[in-house]
């Protein structure tokens, strides 16, 4: 990271934080019509991306599987740090965490063509639930580029493969952005860019990791599955999950898979982390989807 460079983003309040401004080399190119634009060769189709008949019986088998399929997910200590701070029970009101959850990210990070196109998507919404958003021609189309850029990695193959679609979902803002409710809530905000985005912004206050409910399984910085509590533009979100590392085409495959094809709790083994994903369902269409560590 740059730390003379003093035009990026300061957090305040906290000390640990270090300067740091987002690589943003592509991303006027993001709003072109997708077919000007450049994108990734597509992965080379070995079989791994065809569901074996386990995987298309067994959810629990598919997640996994999306899990090893995640090729771009970042590896701690080398893409980035976190330091978890200390715990607490998530009606403890004090700030448990002296800095920031993330120490640094890689540059490199913000280059990878889905983090840079995801990234790219995450001004388009308005925290405030119930805005009026006007979505653009240029929005529309930095959200079908992203489409078409995911539609070319692995997890996103599989899912195809399995049946399921990553087409669109009305769930993207809340699951991945995040809403405050007019009851004065954080709703959704479950992405982990999107939480390394808005604390290096200073809109963030990380406050501390949640106690597991198993004794002995205390998060450090390898950990890629966190419970956390932090303020949001002021305001309290006591307990939230977060997959820390992972790629966005995991996530959108992950949840897609789950909402299609599995029930409103999800309980799955993805690597050495047992997880529930939740769905909730609006009809046909996806309400909320996030996970919550089964510990």
């Amino acid at each position: 990271l740059d730390e003379d460079n003093n035009d990026g983003w300061q957090t305040v309040g906290k000390p640990s934080r270090r300067t740091h401004k987002v690589p943003m080399d592509n991303w006027h190119s993001y709003k072109l019509p997708p077919d000007q634009q450049e994108y990734s060769n597509e992965v080379e189709g070995d079989g791994r991306v065809e569901p074996s008949d386990d995987e298309l019986s067994d959810l629990s088998r598919a997640c996994e599987k999306l899990w090893d399929l995640d090729l771009n997910r970042l590896v701690p200590g080398k893409d980035y740090e976190i330091d978890c701070g200390d715990g607490k029970k998530a009606y403890q009101k004090e700030d448990m965490a002296q800095g920031s959850l993330f120490t640094w990210v890689s540059d490199d990070v913000f280059r990878k063509p889905t983090f840079a196109r995801f990234l790219s998507l995450l001004d388009n919404y308005n925290p405030h639930q119930g805005s009026k958003e006007v979505v653009t021609s240029e929005e529309r189309q930095e959200q079908a580029s992203f489409i078409e850029e995911i539609s070319r990695t692995a997890p996103i193959k599989y899912l195809h493969n399995r049946g399921g679609t990553s087409g669109s979902s009305s769930a993207f803002e809340h699951v991945f952005v995040g809403e405050i409710k007019q009851c004065g809530e954080v709703s959704g905000f479950h992405n982990w860019l999107q939480f390394y985005l808005e604390e290096a912004k200073g809109r963030v206050d990380y406050q501390g990791y949640i106690f597991p409910r198993r004794r002995g399984e205390i998060p450090d910085s390898e950990t890629q599955l966190l419970t956390i509590q932090f303020e949001w533009n002021g305001v309290l979100k006591s307990v939230s999950s977060t997959l820390v590392g992972v790629s966005p085409e995991f996530e959108i495959a992950l949840y897609t898979l789950c909402f299609y094809a599995g029930e409103e709790d999800n309980h799955i083994q993805l690597g050495p982390y047992a997880v529930n994903i939740k769905c909730y369902r609006h009809g046909n269409q996806i309400g909320s989807v996030f996970p919550i560590a089964d510990s």
